[in-house]
């Protein structure tokens, strides 16, 4: 019955948000036909809150790690200043070819910048000081990627760390490896001085950092 709830409750948010444009239903119709994983991408809900920061922080520079097939890029980069980039780093160079079809035909491909590879190997090489860091890839590196980008995101910066509830596995009283890494991540944060945070339970929970 809960399940249910949400679930109705989850399309009546859908269908009283502004919807997604032709371009991102194209992007989402594919994900799901063709990746053994669609439910990776952002979807429609949390993609328009990530359009909505993006566009209310009005960014200069993002980091987004973890690109999929680009349907999060490409409500992040809309907030952007004509004069910014987003750069956008996967590990998985199979998915690129989705990605980049869609880049270009957002328009924006001229300010979005992938970078396939370790992410963290690809960020220490970063000379850019971040507005707005979108953290979506391996969940067991967040520690890891979280203390490499914090010194690159500009005092007042947002860090958007997706999954951090992982399907609300932290509450086990017996956690698999991820669920303990998360759970550890997210005690980390909110005992972190140099931060101030809030976690949504939005879809598998974002954890929204700013920079103190």
């Amino acid at each position: 019955m809960l399940q249910d709830n949400y679930t109705r409750l989850y399309d009546y948010c859908v269908k009283h948000s502004t919807p997604m444009d032709d371009l991102l239903y194209e992007l989402d119709r594919e994900t799901h036909l063709k990746t053994l994983a669609p439910r990776m991408s952002s979807g429609p809900i949390q993609g328009r809150i990530l359009s909505l920061i993006s566009n209310l922080t009005t960014p200069k520079y993002i980091l987004e790690i973890g690109t999929f097939t680009g349907f999060a890029t490409l409500n992040l980069v809309r907030g952007l200043q004509a004069e910014g980039k987003l750069i956008t780093v996967e590990v998985n160079a199979e998915l690129q070819y989705i990605s980049n079809k869609y880049f270009v035909k957002s328009g924006y491909a001229d300010r979005i910048e992938q970078r396939i590879g370790d992410a963290k190997e690809i960020i220490p090489t970063l000379d850019y000081e971040f507005d707005l860091i979108f953290l979506d890839a391996g969940k067991r590196d967040y520690p890891v990627y979280y203390d490499l980008i914090l010194p690159k995101l500009r005092k007042g910066g947002i860090i958007l760390a997706d999954n951090i509830l992982w399907s609300g596995k932290i509450l086990n009283e017996k956690m698999d490896k991820t669920s303990l890494i998360l759970d550890d991540f997210n005690k980390y944060v909110v005992n972190d001085p140099r931060v101030e945070n809030v976690i949504l339970p939005l879809r598998d929970g974002i954890n929204v950092i700013r920079k103190l």
